[in-house]
């Protein structure tokens, strides 16, 4: 174990797993699992490496604005990268790519911007490029720029050289995004592992690498769309263009062989990976580990071969790659709920004993005196006319807040289980003296300008008749009437039909 002084330090030395199960046996099938990187992808090595070479030759200034076109996992390194320095970041990406991923790029602080899918990558590049000159933004180029292939020969290069020491390496197998991991893990292997036979994979669809065909270019040098690209599933491979990285690879004659990997073949072998050898990775992984166990097929008897996954499945989760994984429980799942008696869907919960009731009610107390007073007070409140009493997890409650904030309705919360209200049990009491008023038991509780509304799903009621926005303008309190989002969407997953 170690201690670093911050998470940049924990950048790369990624473990080598043996692929068991998969791997024909007369082989030794190795995959480099790039997503015990902080954030989950190869691509943190390039982020760091760009960063930190722009801050030794002066081209980043303190403070300056980061900006770079990314598929994601770039673009989620740099975000890591830039939140641990402080530099303010702004991430180019075409609309077509997961939504997990720009969700975890803001998530750190940086700003998305979003182009059509039309474009595709190169759209993405000029649009960065465009912003970077406007602005007097530092550039990353990570498509072009040398830092990123020398941060993979100081690193990914080197940790594969130890972990093979005094063995067999016959094959290394990649694919290509930027070219980085190729150009840089390549540029060393054929110093220190001449033998090693180094195979490029790229989509069986965009044979841009095997087509032969030279990479077109504007007349100022910019990127265009290759003619041989066409759309494909791999995420973060092969971009509609070669960048200058993988055609450096290409020209010293570093490869020995470009494989075509076939979309749902990549998917279902993720899959496999994940059911078989318990491993975790995109359908880059999946394609990457595709082409090796094409070349484990034919490879001599004791060859050992080495693909790189380059990132986590969790980066798909809204991609064809979890698309047949339901979100409810599958005819299976609900006849092994059935098995037992208990906490099942199909079956209500036994009635509770029932209890006598009292005489008479008894008498309020002072805490609950004080309690109603504060009830009245906070409803009649001018300053805030929109309070709802909540409770601070409850996914009502958050879905109501998620509504609002949307809306531009603002609003106070008296979030009755809060550490201000626990003492001498004050929420308690005031949940009370409030269930006493609305003879309402269930939590939120929604007030605009005194009148209650109701729970969650009669504010959205509400909402959707436009009772609520009569009384929201007739009490002058802000609001946005023209949103057509349903406030349905606001609430939990799970609450969706099973």
């Amino acid at each position: 174990m170690a201690t670093y002084e911050n998470i940049l330090g924990t950048i790369g030395r990624t473990p080598t797993v043996r692929i068991g199960k998969l791997a024909p046996a007369h082989v030794r099938l190795y995959a480099k699992v790039e997503a015990f990187n902080p954030m989950g992808s190869v691509k943190d090595r390039l982020a760091l490496g760009v960063i930190e070479d722009a801050e030794r030759s002066g081209q980043l200034k303190p403070g300056q604005t980061v900006i770079e076109a990314t598929s994601g996992n770039t673009g989620i390194g740099l975000a890591m990268v830039c939140a641990s320095k402080g530099y303010p970041l702004v991430l180019v990406m075409a609309e077509n790519f997961s939504v997990e991923r720009r969700k975890l790029m803001r998530f750190f602080g940086a700003k998305v911007v979003l182009t059509p899918a039309a474009a595709k990558g190169s759209g993405m590049l000029a649009k960065a490029e465009e912003l970077a000159e406007r602005h007097g933004w530092f550039l990353c180029r990570q498509f072009e720029n040398e830092a990123n292939a020398r941060m993979h020969a100081r690193t990914t290069a080197r940790e594969i050289v130890a972990d093979f020491d005094g063995q067999r390496l016959d094959y290394f197998v990649t694919g290509y995004g930027t070219g980085g991991t190729l150009k840089g893990v390549a540029s060393v292997l054929r110093q220190e592992r001449p033998h090693t036979r180094i195979i490029v994979c790229e989509p069986d669809n965009s044979p841009v690498l095997a087509s032969g065909l030279p990479q077109p270019r504007t007349d100022q040098g910019g990127h265009v769309s290759h003619p041989s690209f066409r759309p494909h599933l791999m995420q973060g491979w092969s971009p509609d263009f070669i960048p200058k990285l993988t055609a450096d690879a290409v020209a010293n004659r570093w490869l020995d062989g470009v494989l075509p990997i076939n979309g749902e073949r990549a998917l279902h072998m993720a899959h496999e990976l994940a059911r078989q050898e318990g491993i975790l990775a995109g359908i880059t992984g999946g394609a990457t580990l595709a082409g090796a166990l094409d070349i484990c097929a034919q490879a001599e008897p004791g060859a050992t071969v080495l693909c790189m996954l380059p990132d986590t499945g969790e980066r798909y989760l809204s991609t064809p790659l979890f698309a047949d994984v339901p979100e409810q429980m599958t005819d299976e799942e609900v006849e092994i709920a059935r098995s037992t008696p208990s906490c099942r869907f199909d079956r209500p919960p036994p009635s509770p004993a029932p209890t006598p009731e009292p005489a008479e009610e008894p008498a309020v107390s002072a805490a609950s005196a004080e309690a109603e007073a504060f009830v009245a007070h906070v409803i009649a409140d001018p300053a805030h006319p929109v309070v709802m009493f909540a409770l601070q997890w409850c996914e009502f409650c958050w879905a109501v807040r998620r509504m609002f904030a949307a809306y531009g309705i603002p609003f106070q919360s008296i979030d009755l289980d809060s550490v201000e209200y626990q003492r001498d049990d004050r929420g308690g009491h005031i949940r009370a003296a409030l269930n006493r008023r609305t003879r309402m038991t269930t939590i939120p509780q929604i007030f605009v300008a005194g009148e209650l509304i109701g729970g969650c799903t009669e504010v959205f009621d509400a909402w959707r008749q436009g009772r609520l926005q009569q009384l929201l303008s007739r009490n002058g309190i802000a609001h946005d009437p023209g949103s057509q989002q349903d406030p349905g969407a606001f609430l939990p997953g799970w609450l969706h039909p099973r």
